[in-house]
């Protein structure tokens, strides 16, 4: 079993991978009950909970309104269906029977109207169980006379308990239904968008923490130093010739200016250039820095497919990836830095590596890809004239040494010489301290306005995107629906493939487990769905079990690797099941005649869980929408007894359910 996630090279539809592709945790709040709800609002929860196919906490939670006061005729009629979803007449405990039977007793005090009607319906539909098939056609005629939504929802949930001549009278209307609802509401377009992961927020590189407070603390005693150093070198040469000593001053003057205001942006671009050269570097993947670091390598591949799907004209694919591989290790390095985190998958920020990819593209398209190069690249004439004041100053200042050696004394020709050199260190003490202060309110400046103008565009791809998303992502509701579409009509194929109808079968359950490779998804409180399924239909019959298993690609509902079986009910041995923390629920179902066969009922989910999330409900939510309650409950019941418990469960055998008076 492989637990791990990969990453996902998709923006629109997903595609095989080997194991788990991806697990996707929907943080909605859709079934959130406030502590303090209503038993209004409770009731609303539990609607949706039965609507979205979690009967176990529809029931739960309809009771708890009903327990404080919330009860009329449609909060009863919903009742009645969560008692009664996913589950056989023989599923029903002794009190859940009592329960029913006391609830018949009150729609007589209810006001009539239409949820009246159809809660009338559901008792007596309740009532036909083992009602010869002749005396079915008058709760036939009032159930078809309910509303299209009061109807489906009975044929739906009371799916297990009708039987017999009463469910093949309605079962192809049931078949038209699930054939017109299967593809509805743009299924195919829109099924990979509810194994999409929520996307992370939008983040960018801050601004680095700026230097200039200490560069510009230290120039005050560097150019103090410096004017006084050159103040006496002049002084002597003013002693010596005062009139080439005015001239000479006024040459470097010039010269010292000239090479500041070009050497400034020189300065300024080299420093800059050597930062970015300095960011962009990243150890590649043999690089022993980048061994262990997975998140890293998921962010890289992921930069090299979406930078090969995105390809400007003119262009193949290596070699747009030879032509931004620089930038690329950039992207790689930032993303990384910002992204990683414990439990961060990649997938959440392939929404910006896409993003990134497109930029690159389109800013190559306009000409701006290399900006930051270009702009590195200072004019040739700056650099010249820089260049050539600093060679006058040198000469300038040999000059003004000559004029102070051409009327002193020797000794005073060593201190000259001796005052040059300080002037010359104390100079470039102060042009560095004065530069890098300049440079650095200047680099804060420029690099806080591309963070905000980086961080805005993000923020607005990231908006795209969530709205894309939350508009094309199908609700638990859609979900639903067209899994239960794909349900009936695999059974009503195993139907006819048999030639069986359903006064030949005794019962029928289906097993739903994730059929590898799959990505799953869920919102907070509720199932596991996944991109790929396995069905697996029991249909029992007086002569045996017929078994027929299936795989399911959820988006087209396209089949493969379909099996069928049959078996006698004495060789059934065992059926188990092995539950491990880590791993998930195991199905084992040994027969006399062949080896146990081991069917894996859903896969571990703790590492998922929401904080205020209880793991127990969770699985227990999962395994009531896998079928595996009333299934296991089935298999396990004819191992035990084999055709005894067939005789018992035969419908025509139940006992009467009658409505109070």
């Amino acid at each position: 079993m492989n637990d791990g996630s990969s990453v996902t090279h998709n923006s629109a539809a997903y595609d095989s991978t080997v194991g788990i592709q991806a697990e996707t945790v929907h943080n909605s709040n859709v079934y959130f009950v406030h502590p303090d709800a209503s038993p209004q609002e409770k009731y609303k929860v539990g609607v949706r909970f039965l609507e979205d196919g979690i009967p176990s906490r529809a029931r739960d939670m309809i009771s708890d309104a009903i327990a404080h006061g919330h009860d009329n005729s449609e909060v009863r009629f919903h009742w009645v269906l969560a008692m009664l979803s996913a589950r056989a007449y023989h599923d029903l405990s002794t009190e859940e029977i009592q329960r029913l039977h006391h609830a018949s007793g009150l729609v007589r005090n209810y006001a009539e109207g239409e949820w009246k009607d159809a809660l009338r319906v559901a008792f007596e539909l309740l009532a036909m169980l083992s009602t010869a098939d002749g005396e079915t056609g008058r709760v036939l005629e009032r159930l078809r006379a309910l509303s299209p939504r009061q109807r489906d929802a009975i044929l739906h949930h009371l799916d297990l308990v009708l039987t017999g001549g009463l469910k093949d009278s309605l079962w192809a209307e049931n078949r038209e239904r699930a054939e017109t609802a299967r593809f509805g509401n743009d299924r195919v377009q829109r099924v990979w968008a509810y194994f999409e992961p929520d996307p992370i927020g939008p983040r960018a590189l801050p601004p680095r923490p700026s230097t200039a407070a200490a560069a510009r603390a230290a120039l005050p005693v560097r150019a103090g130093l410096f004017v006084v150093v050159t103040a006496f070198l002049w002084i002597l040469a003013l002693v010596a010739d005062p009139a080439a000593a005015v001239i000479e001053l006024l040459v470097a003057l010039g010269a010292g200016l000239t090479a500041a205001h070009f050497g400034r942006r020189w300065w300024y671009q080299e420093h800059q250039l050597k930062a970015k050269n300095r960011e962009s570097h990243i150890p590649h993947m043999g690089d022993p820095a980048s061994a262990g670091d997975g998140f890293t390598n998921h962010v890289r591949y992921s930069f090299d497919h979406y930078f090969s799907t995105r390809v400007p004209h003119g262009f193949a694919p290596h070699e747009w990836l030879g032509h931004t591989v620089h930038i690329r290790n950039s992207l790689v390095a930032e993303i990384a830095l910002l992204y990683r985190e414990s439990r961060i998958s990649v997938d959440r920020v392939n929404w910006l590596i896409r993003y990134l990819a497109q930029d690159a593209r389109d800013r190559h398209n306009k000409g701006t890809l290399f900006d930051h190069r270009h702009q590195n690249q200072t004019l040739v004439v700056a650099k010249a004239l820089c260049v050539v004041a600093l060679i006058t100053l040198g000469i300038t200042t040999l000059a003004l040494l000559g004029t102070v050696a051409s009327g002193t004394g020797a000794s005073q020709v060593l201190l000259a010489i001796l005052t040059v050199f300080g002037a010359v260190w104390s100079g470039r003490a102060a042009a560095s301290s004065w530069l890098e202060a300049l440079s650095e309110e200047h680099r804060l400046t420029e690099e806080t306005q591309e963070y905000q103008e980086r961080l805005t565009a993000r923020q607005i791809a990231y908006q795209n995107w969530k709205s894309f998303l939350d508009t094309t992502r199908p609700s638990e509701l859609e979900m639903e629906t067209w899994l239960t579409c794909d349900k009936t009509l695999f059974v009503d194929e195993a139907l006819r493939h048999y030639q069986l109808t359903w006064r030949d079968l005794i019962t029928h359950t289906i097993l739903m487990t994730p059929a590898r490779p799959y990505k799953r998804g869920r919102v907070k409180g509720g199932p596991w769905r996944y991109s790929r399924y396995s069905f697996r239909l029991f249909l029992v019959t007086q002569d045996g079990v017929r078994e027929i298993s299936t795989e399911f690609d959820f988006t087209d509902a396209k089949r493969g690797n379909e099996q069928r079986s049959n078996y006698r009910f004495d060789a059934l041995s065992s059926v188990q099941v092995t539950e491990r923390t880590h791993i998930g629920y195991d199905l084992e179902l040994v027969l006399t005649n062949g080896p146990a066969r081991n069917i894996r009922v859903k896969d571990a989910d703790t590492h998922q869980l929401a904080p205020d999330e209880n793991a127990q409900e969770i699985a227990e939510i999962n395994l009531n929408a896998a079928g595996f309650i009333h299934t296991f409950r089935l298999l396990e019941g004819i191992a035990a007894d084999g055709k005894g418990w067939i005789e018992r469960n035969n419908p025509n055998n139940l006992p009467s359910f009658r409505a109070a008076d």
